[in-house]
């Protein structure tokens, strides 16, 4: 994660390493050079109720090992499932990408950015079963 640059707005909080930072009443930037830190915006976090749909269930895994609450080798094999398990419903290219990003950051243990890629599908799955109800 060497190299990631935070924007924050007022107040907003994040989590680093297990840490909450808030910050403070102007916007700011944060520039993380620790390699393979930990990082998580608590206004992009998925709560527990929301866990409610396949992608989500998938972003949550991701989500537990960026706030310390998961195992990084057992939410791997979990994680690699769940991407499995969607690349088999979400088969148009542009879903495929991401979910190829979401498997080469797992792979590279770079859950920050598999969670992006992941973040990134909730659109089309909301859009997917909106068509089917």
């Amino acid at each position: 994660m060497s190299g990631l640059v935070l924007k924050l707005g007022p107040k907003e909080r994040v989590l680093i390493n297990g840490a909450v930072i808030e910050n403070g009443d102007r916007r700011s930037r944060l520039s993380i050079v620790t390699p393979n830190a930990n990082i998580l915006r608590l206004r992009d976090a998925i709560h527990p109720e929301e866990v409610n749909t396949p992608v989500r269930r998938v972003c949550y895994i991701a989500q537990l090992v960026l706030s310390g609450d998961a195992d990084k080798e057992e939410a791997r094999m979990q994680l690699l499932r769940g991407i499995e398990q969607l690349s088999q419903v979400l088969t148009d290219h542009d879903s495929r990408v991401q979910l190829d990003h979401a498997t080469e950051a797992v792979l590279e243990d770079q859950f920050y950015q598999a969670l992006k890629a992941l973040r990134s599908l909730l659109p089309r799955e909301e859009r997917l079963m909106a068509a089917a109800s």
